[in-house]
């Protein structure tokens, strides 16, 4: 989730940035077509079309999918979809590979919206059918499409950083290795799962306190259902459809959702994970204060579920003030150098002093890790990174070693998992970094 207020200032700042000269764009979830899914506050105008809607009972209010149209990809490229299902189909179903042919209907933005106002996550979906089963229309979240710029953030930095930290990144990309990864909030599920598309070997597990918000990331956000769990530790479904396995297999089996409190799972399992992704504002666009104080059994037994060598956790955290701009003549570049407020430093620091230690020797060397929260371009909100196992081998920090080994870092993470953007552009040397 990212801060909605101020959001029509965000959605102005960024209409200025990207009105002058076309430029090509690869990435289908780029900030440029934000305006395709960011839809209006007024009743007046056109706010998508509602497909899914219900009301929690976990203090997330009133839970609804809204769609709008996708510009990308071209019609001209639907064909190459039709042709992968095809393909797919046949290679897990041999001899039934000309029974039907797969038919694409087109694409659309999925936005998951918390009380109607706060955009919660959102996600580009395909729909297609099968022309033996014409009625029959099925929906598939295009994993490497990341529509929100702190998604990136998170993406960027955590595997950045964990590259920096004696880990083996590419073994685990090539499926060499397990990767243990834990995602603390799911929303529309876009993290999960475009991390367990890009790295073979990653098995994720997920922890969402809410069954409606699971529910719409299934039904109407296509995430892949084979995903969900009960509470037993069963697969919900013990078998995927053929559908679901032609456009999943290889992905939805290393993915566990369970719908628990993310302090009960903490507490109760003995898992140790690689990485950890925290984003669990809720419908009040609250981060609840049992995640990060550090008093707190979550935090306490959070350490405990950390790899002690490599662990690296990351979190993504709103801004503690947003900027009020009626006249929209505020300066884009004068996000980046806004001040870690109160709010922000409190939740750091508690990461920081509880996963690695509190103990900064003279110098600025750390004893046991480092954190460090770094601003999101485009949006009001901050990334904080603690690592057990930061590679600095000299054991003396300063802001410029951190960002550099995080650059030299992130080219190789571009390379080993050929992503559709670049992490450089969310670790940029410029852009506002402080060390925790």
């Amino acid at each position: 989730m990212w801060s909605r207020a101020g959001s029509s200032w965000r959605c102005n700042i960024h209409r200025r940035l990207f009105s002058g000269a076309a430029r090509r764009i690869e990435d289908e979830g780029d900030w440029l077509y934000s305006p395709e899914w960011w839809g209006s506050e007024s009743e007046s105008e056109f706010n998508g079309n509602t497909v899914f809607r219900s009301v929690s009972d976990k203090g997330n209010g009133v839970i609804s999918v809204h769609a709008y149209p996708s510009s990308r990809p071209n019609k001209v490229h639907w064909p190459e979809a039709e042709k992968w299902l095809q393909q797919r189909y046949g290679e897990i179903y041999p001899g039934y590979e000309h029974s039907g042919s797969f038919k694409i209907l087109g694409y659309q933005w999925r936005v998951l919206r918390f009380n109607d106002n706060t955009r919660q996550s959102t996600v580009k979906i395909m729909a297609a059918y099968r022309d033996t089963e014409p009625g029959s229309i099925f929906i598939m979240q295009q994993a490497q499409c990341l529509a929100i710029p702190y998604v990136k953030s998170m993406v960027s930095l955590g595997l950045s950083t964990i590259a920096s930290s004696k880990y083996d990144l590419m073994a685990a990309v090539h499926g060499k290795k397990r990767m243990h990864i834990l995602c603390i909030g799911h929303g529309g599920g876009s993290l999960p799962l475009f991390l367990a598309s890009k790295i073979q070997g990653a098995e994720i597990h997920v922890v969402e306190i809410d069954p409606i918000v699971i529910s719409a990331s299934v039904q109407a956000m296509g995430f892949p259902g084979f995903s969900v769990m009960t509470p037993s530790g069963e697969r919900a479904f013990l078998e995927p459809d053929t559908i679901k396995e032609a456009m999943w297999k290889g992905i939805h089996e290393r993915l566990y959702l369970y719908e628990t409190d993310a302090e009960k799972y903490v507490v109760e399992n003995n898992n140790l994970y690689d990485i950890i992704f925290v984003d669990a504002y809720d419908g009040e666009d609250i981060f609840p204060n049992k995640l990060w104080d550090p008093h707190s059994p979550f935090l306490n037994s959070l350490s405990d579920r950390l790899h002690p060598e490599h662990g690296t956790v990351v979190v993504n955290l709103h801004a503690d003030s947003d900027i009020s701009n009626p006249n929209e003549t505020v300066s884009y570049f004068y996000q980046r150098l806004l001040p870690m407020g109160k709010y922000v430093s409190r939740v750091c620091k508690a990461y920081k002093d509880v996963l690695i230690g509190s103990k900064v020797t003279r110098g600025g060397k750390f004893g046991c890790g480092l954190g460090f929260a770094i601003s999101v371009p485009w949006v009001c909100n901050t990334s904080l990174v603690v690592s057990r196992g930061f590679g600095l081998s000299s054991g003396f920090v300063n802001r410029d070693m951190v960002m550099n080994t995080l650059v030299s870092s992130s080219v190789k993470v571009d390379h080993m998992l050929n992503l559709p953007f670049s992490c450089l552009e969310y670790i940029n040397i410029k852009r506002d970094c402080t060390l925790i």
